[in-house]
């Protein structure tokens, strides 16, 4: 490895090379077992002799940093290295902003339970690997075209196109393509809306329950944060703020509870986004799967007065790993949104952004949309029976027609907190998620009986067993 090193005077450059190095060392930045450079190639680097090296390296060796072994060369000694920076000794550490205060980036290496219901995550077996690699290397073929040079922000033109057609056909989203932009996930679609339309200390209302991430992130953009409750119809528009200046839903398949905003609270919401000058941001994140009871047109569809803005996301209809949502916006953003997206990254990755638009233009994204609903469709109404069968005593699903997870309920005569149920049930190997962790108040009745079952990550196969020990698991806590 190449090592950066700084000499001063003449007379100092012996114990120069001696400090940097053994502070590279202590502090973590020379692992132990590296090797450094040879004594002749390191002198040839800074202009100095061979020997003003060796002096340094045999100093070093003395104190037990390194050690040499004979035709191999000099390596960090395995005792001396630390592995971890220390703080730098002089001046005051550098803090960020309180808002981030106590937060923390969730752990992707978790190990699955044994019998998995978690949400949120597709089947990765149902992903067509085999077209996705034919789809991007014939996007490499392209060379020059997508490689050489910076794309345009809001997103590959033919993509944009795509998925103008796709949410058009497939959820009745009045768009073209110059109202897409593409995102690197949803979340960044949520991250650009909110910086464009929203200034510190300004109100946000978002469901509650809801999705975690998306209020951290009004949070940290300095807005003011307020939790709507979520009743069998949806969000309460009764109970939003007059002062909000945007609202955060998700009415096709409300997260976590499943709860499908009725068309009279959809048109009461439109109805007061208009009078109150406020902006919706309507998040349908999985409602592509569809298992009947007929669909309701989007907010963004029935919105006359360009009061929504739509995001989608690919992460549940493909693999989360892709990072590929989009925003469809009202013509009076596009020019914020397309500047905004070009400070925040510039563009999404062009090879991804190719491959999936000949996925959509190739019918080839529908065809998979169609297998794995027919595939989810068959585990979600496993879940239902189940449930029914095994679990009736204990629990009451509510009823949901889309998306990739069911919501249940402790029933009103059942004493037990679902925390208490949860923290069992994965000790018995069964993963299911508590409501509170999307509930702003854990306290509500709804955060204290309520949990999901995911059906993404759970082959058909294994919902049967992972049921029976579930309701093992209720047996002994009641």
């Amino acid at each position: 490895m190449d090592v950066h090193l700084t000499l001063g005077a003449v007379g100092e450059r012996t114990d120069g090379i001696y400090r940097q190095l053994s502070a590279a060392i202590i502090e973590g930045r020379l692992a132990a077992g590296e090797a450094l450079p040879p004594s002749r190639a390191l002198a040839a680097t800074l202009g100095v002799s061979r020997t003003t090296v060796a002096v340094a390296y045999d100093r070093l060796a003395a104190e037990g940093f390194t050690v040499t072994r004979r035709g191999a060369g000099t390596f960090v000694a395995e005792a001396r290295a630390s592995g971890q920076a220390r703080r730098a000794p002089h001046g005051r550490t550098v803090t960020a902003r309180p808002v981030w205060a106590g937060r923390t980036v969730p752990s992707t290496e978790r190990a699955p339970a044994a019998f998995d219901f978690g949400i949120g995550i597709p089947d990765p077996a149902l992903f067509p690997l085999a077209a996705w690699r034919r789809q991007v290397a014939n996007e490499l073929q392209l060379g020059s075209a997508l490689l050489n040079g910076y794309a345009h922000p809001p997103g590959l033109p033919r993509l944009r196109a795509a998925i103008a057609r796709h949410v058009g056909v497939s959820r009745s989203v009045r768009a073209g393509a110059d109202d897409v932009i593409v995102t690197s996930g949803a979340q960044q679609a949520f991250d650009l809306a909110t910086r464009v339309l929203v200034g510190p200390g300004d109100v946000i209302a978002v469901e509650e329950p809801g999705y975690p991430p998306v209020r951290s992130l009004f949070e940290s953009l300095g807005a003011t944060v307020v939790g709507v409750r979520v009743d069998e119809h949806g969000i309460v528009v009764s109970e939003i703020p007059p002062r909000a200046r945007l609202v955060y839903t998700t009415p096709s398949h409300q997260f976590p509870t499943g709860v499908r905003t009725s068309l009279t609270r959809r048109l009461e919401l439109l109805a007061w986004a208009e009078t109150a000058n406020a902006v919706i941001i309507e998040d349908d994140y999985d409602s592509e799967f569809h298992y009947g009871g007929g669909a309701l047109d989007p907010l963004q569809s029935l919105d006359r007065a360009g009061r929504v803005l739509y995001v989608g996301t690919f992460s549940k209809t493909l693999v989360p790993g892709l990072r590929i949502g989009f925003l469809v916006a009202p013509e009076s953003l596009h020019q914020p949104l397309a500047v905004a997206k070009r400070l925040s990254d510039w563009h999404t990755d062009t090879v991804t952004q190719g491959a999936l638009a000949r996925l959509l233009d190739e019918g080839i994204f529908a065809a998979h949309v169609r297998r794995a609903n027919r595939v989810y469709a068959g585990r979600r109404e496993r879940i239902i029976e189940g449930v029914e069968r095994e679990l009736s005593r204990w629990l009451d699903v509510v009823p949901s027609v889309a998306g990739l997870h069911l919501f249940a309920q402790l029933r009103a005569d059942v004493p037990l907190r679902v925390t208490a149920v949860t923290d069992a049930a994965a000790a018995a190997g069964v993963g299911i998620q508590s409501i509170a962790r999307f509930a702003h108040n854990e306290d509500s009745e709804q955060a204290r009986r309520g949990f999901v079952l995911g059906y993404g990550a759970i082959e058909e196969a294994s919902i049967d067993h992972g049921l029976r020990r579930l309701r093992d698991v209720l047996t002994r806590l009641t």
